[in-house]
């Protein structure tokens, strides 16, 4: 698409408040093509998950969706019943009695007009007419209470079926390995079944009793009539083709236009987020966007408005079709239903109740078409639902129930790991030792494996080759959530959990009942204790702005969070990785004079800061996934390699003129 030209404001110049100029709806907008699609500096958008089957189902024919429904059918009566089987049961058979009252209506509305209709005076004839308006009244009566009754089941199916589903889904994406949500595929799948997948579960569900309920509708007017004169059926089944056809086209326009315009309404979403949010303000300002945004958004609501009408045009079109087809299928009926109430084979009473059960053929026959449409489409969400379940079962790696109480020592030996879709390994062959007691320091280059290296030593991902033994047994062989136990990780990518400052570390180990360091004790360990006091609750203070009350903190008071929070936990084996990237140098002080090596703990240690790690027992030098060095501070120094290099660049920041004679990085 051509990139918009605009004049832009002289930086100097104040931009104006008032209200911006009104789009002309009818011409042309700057900047846009001549076929109707907006030109526009901003890139095409991707489709989103919930719009995944979108262009498939638009160009699926209704009577190839007609086709499928029985399958449709029986698989949402199988999610629904295996929910409720009370509520099913209600939903379904309540709604079929509502229509076998409706077939007793139109019966007894019969019995009243031939009662009306016959010879005699008018009190004889409404006495007469007694009997049949009673049970008229009472079918209206028993269908609409039927009607609420299924109703009441059909609503309470909705949150059980929601419940179930949801729960289905979480459990499969807290169970399935770390190492599934580096998958692109598994991160796409689970993305679709998160966004729709979920919610159209209860609406299969829902769209198949509509059906159900529109179909009995249908047929117990048909039943009606038949019983009151067969020949009267053909006459409700002309009437009725026109209005079915009718219904089908205006839902698949309505589809087809709303694709159409779904990526444009998503960018002048995106448009307007970016204009009226304070997290983006400022940037706006610095850079001067105003007009550059505010003149994408009115050319994108400029083609939105003319979208708009053609829309109203093509639907107002499509419905004085439809109505005038339906009108003459209308007058043919008329026109027969004359000629036998010429001919004395149809008695007026029934042809009066054959025009009362056209109407309702017509209500429930739009029932029908809408419910077989919409439930088409939820089957195809749901079933990327199904789908991503089958997948993370695939994903959730054997487990070993050998227990475990601690460890002396953690063995690598020969480990690899290689990503999804990468072709070189994150680790390869990695052999060392961690014993308990130590510091052990993980140094490298950015890229070069410390996390992975670190994750795996964690347990939080499984080696793609090599074995990670516990005391000479393969983890492989052990229970994972007791091994998950006895680790504790500090990361620098860490999630600001809505919850006070005091929960925040306590999930640390939620489930502990007695021993190991308080909340206070770790949050002084971690210089965390009089940040949390100064908050307005101190350690109830809710830390998100979205909740009442609720209040944030800087990426540094964060991160102290997140290291008291490790620090609670007390495992014998504690990953640091990057534990004081946004820390200031008081509370990095602090921290790592708390990481001292101790007796009962293992310490494995990540980060750039080299003077940190001049006191580890043991330094792993990482470079390409490789281990290249190993040794003390003082042995690697003395063996001038890649670490030797790596401290001296970084101690030439604070020798002042040394800087100059600091070696390049390889």
């Amino acid at each position: 698409m051509e990139k918009a030209v605009r004049q832009r404001r002289a930086p100097d110049q104040t931009p104006p408040i008032d209200p911006v100029a009104p789009v002309d709806p009818v011409a042309p907008a700057e900047g846009s093509s001549t076929d109707g699609v907006e030109a526009s500096a901003l890139p095409e958008l991707e489709d989103r998950a919930w719009l995944h089957h979108a262009n498939d189902f638009a160009h699926t024919s209704f009577w190839a969706v007609a086709r499928r429904l029985p399958r449709l059918v029986r698989e949402a009566i199988a999610l629904a019943w295996a929910t409720s089987r009370r509520d099913t049961a209600a939903s379904i058979g309540l709604n079929v009695a509502a229509g076998a009252m409706t077939t007793l209506g139109l019966l007894a509305t019969t019995g009243v007009l031939r009662e009306l209709f016959a010879a005699g005076p008018t009190p004889d004839r409404i006495r007469g007419a007694l009997p049949a308006l009673a049970l008229t009244a009472a079918a209206v009566l028993a269908k609409g209470g039927l009607t609420i009754a299924a109703g009441w089941a059909q609503a309470r199916l909705t949150p059980q079926i929601n419940y179930q589903v949801e729960l289905r889904l979480f459990e499969a994406t807290t169970a399935v390995d770390l190492a599934a949500f580096d998958d692109a595929g598994f991160a796409e799948e689970m993305d679709r079944a998160r966004e729709r997948g979920v919610t159209e579960a209860a609406w299969i569900v829902d769209h198949t009793v509509n059906l159900i309920t529109g179909l009995v509708g249908v047929l117990a007017t048909a039943a009606a009539v038949t019983v009151i004169q067969p020949l009267l059926l053909p006459c409700l089944l002309l009437a009725a083709v026109p209005e079915a056809a009718t219904a089908v086209k205006i839902a698949r326009r309505q589809y087809l236009e709303m694709l159409a315009r779904i990526n444009r309404r998503r960018r002048m979403s995106m448009l307007a987020n970016l204009m009226a949010n304070r997290h983006t303000a400022a940037e706006v300002r610095a850079y001067q966007m105003r007009d550059f945004l505010l003149g994408e958004y009115r050319r994108m609501m400029a083609t939105e408005t003319r979208a708009h009408l053609r829309l109203v045009r093509t639907q107002t079109r499509t419905r004085v079709l439809g109505t005038s087809a339906a009108g003459l299928a209308t007058f043919g009926v008329y026109a027969v239903l004359a000629g036998l109430l010429l001919t004395g084979m149809v008695a007026l009473a029934a042809a009066a109740t054959a025009l009362i059960a056209l109407q309702s053929a017509r209500s429930n026959l739009g029932i029908a078409v809408f419910a077989t449409n919409a439930l088409y489409e939820d089957a195809l969400y749901y079933q990327d639902y199904r789908d991503f379940l089958d997948r993370a079962l695939s994903r959730i790696g054997p487990c070993g129930d050998q227990p475990i109480d601690g460890f002396d020592a953690i063995e690598l030996d020969g480990v690899s790991l290689c990503y999804p879709d990468t072709d070189s390994p994150a680790v390869d062959e990695v052999s060392l030792t961690v014993h308990r007691g130590q510091v052990v320091a993980l140094v490298g280059e950015n890229g070069s494996g410390k996390s992975t290296l670190a994750k795996l030593i964690a347990g939080l991902y499984r080696p793609t080759g090599g074995v990670i033994r516990w005391d000479n047994v393969d983890t492989a062989e052990l229970d994972p959530r007791q091994t998950g136990a006895h680790v504790a990780v500090l990361t620098q990518d860490w999630w600001k959990f809505p919850f006070t400052a005091g929960q925040n570390i306590r999930v640390g180990r939620h489930n502990r009942a007695a021993g190991g360091p308080s909340v206070q004790d770790a949050a002084r360990a971690a210089a965390a204790h009089d940040m949390i006091m100064d908050l307005p609750f101190g350690y109830d203070t809710l830390l998100d702005r979205e909740f009442k009350d609720g209040h944030d903190l800087s990426g540094g008071q964060w991160q102290r969070l997140v290291a008291a929070r490790g620090l609670y936990r007390d495992a014998p084996l504690l990953i640091c990785d990057e534990p004081s990237a946004a820390l200031d140098a008081r509370a990095e002080h602090s921290l790592f004079q708390h990481l001292r090596r101790r007796p009962d703990r293992a310490v494995v240690l990540i980060t750039h800061r080299l003077a940190n790690v001049r006191h580890a027992d043991q330094i792993f030098v990482m470079e390409r996934g490789r281990l290249v060095q190993r040794g003390t501070h003082d042995e690697l120094i003395a063996a001038d390699g890649l670490y030797r290099e790596l401290f001296d660049l970084q101690a030439s920041g604070y020798l002042g003129g040394a800087a100059e004679d600091a070696p390049t990085p390889r």
